[in-house]
């Protein structure tokens, strides 16, 4: 008979193949051109447009994975519940090992979609070819991946905001969701640098003297709007009512998509911006 650990790990590879495309029926700000086939320009009102758009994928995303308790063992590297070859928790193996096969489908092709764990991750390996297109990131700050901080402040602050404490030994399923949610914030916090390279295309006098000061401060000043800020927080905090209305207010009693978007989602994204900017004068390719 199977012990539970080797179940667990059976179920996951069940769903690694599903994985693949996970995500990308969620429309991000760009691949990597400045123009769509209707040959429209990107603009920060229409990088703006696709973060709105993402909003819904992000709020049923979280709804979802407040189904199951914490689960706290999936995340924990020192547990003995699994038995798994070399370190890292049994979440840490389930992601490497979805972004391995996704890689090989060309996940990693666009600039929108950018790995946990990249190491170890070549597009060489993809079996989809690359996709010819127009550049609209500059070539130094494109590859900026801030996804360590993402997983980290996930698992340790906001989870536990909108989880219940506890074990359902659900562990397969709880993972599936974990990544979909780690993966559609990624890329909606990610897409700070289209939101920083539209800003800047727009005025670059405005920044250029604090980007050759590396002035964080002032950077993060002027990419600042509160009155944005405070719409994207209200429109969210609305729509997770209405969602919540649709299940009767069942699922994910704790969850509070607005805070989660004003005091992570929301800083997070503004990093990405500042980082790029930093990169934005920088001749040399990342």
């Amino acid at each position: 008979m199977k012990s539970q650990s080797q179940k667990t790990i059976a179920a996951m590879a069940l769903f690694f193949v599903g994985l693949c495309l996970a995500g990308k029926m969620m429309p991000a700000a760009a691949d990597c051109s400045s123009g769509d086939n209707n040959g429209k320009v990107m603009t920060l009102d229409s990088v703006r447009e696709s973060l709105v758009r993402q909003e819904d994928t992000i709020i049923l995303s979280l709804m979802e994975r407040a189904k199951h308790p914490m689960n706290a063992q999936l995340y924990d590297n020192k547990s003995t519940l699994f038995k798994l070859d070399g370190s890292g928790s049994l979440f840490e193996y389930f992601v490497k090992q979805s972004e391995i096969l996704q890689s090989k489908m060309g996940r990693y092709l666009s600039l929108d979609e950018l790995p946990f764990f990249p190491d170890g991750l070549s597009q060489q390996a993809s079996l989809v070819p690359d996709r010819k297109c127009i550049p609209f990131l500059h070539p130094a700050g494109k590859s900026i991946n801030n996804n360590g901080d993402i997983l980290e402040k996930y698992v340790s602050e906001v989870l536990p905001l909108f989880v219940m404490p506890g074990e359902d030994e659900n562990y397969t399923t709880t993972a599936t969701s974990d990544l979909q949610v780690l993966q559609a914030l990624s890329r909606r916090i990610h897409d700070g640098k289209f939101v920083a390279e539209a800003k800047y295309t727009d005025a670059p006098q405005d920044y250029n003297d604090y980007i050759t000061r590396r002035n964080k401060d002032e950077l993060m000043r002027l990419i600042t709007d509160t009155n944005v800020e405070r719409g994207v927080i209200n429109r969210v905090g609305l729509k997770a009512a209405e969602l919540r209305k649709c299940t009767n207010n069942t699922i994910a009693p704790k969850l509070n998509a607005s805070a989660i978007y004003e005091n992570f989602v929301i800083p997070l994204t503004k990093d990405v911006e500042v980082d790029y900017l930093l990169q934005r004068l920088n001749t040399t390719k990342n």
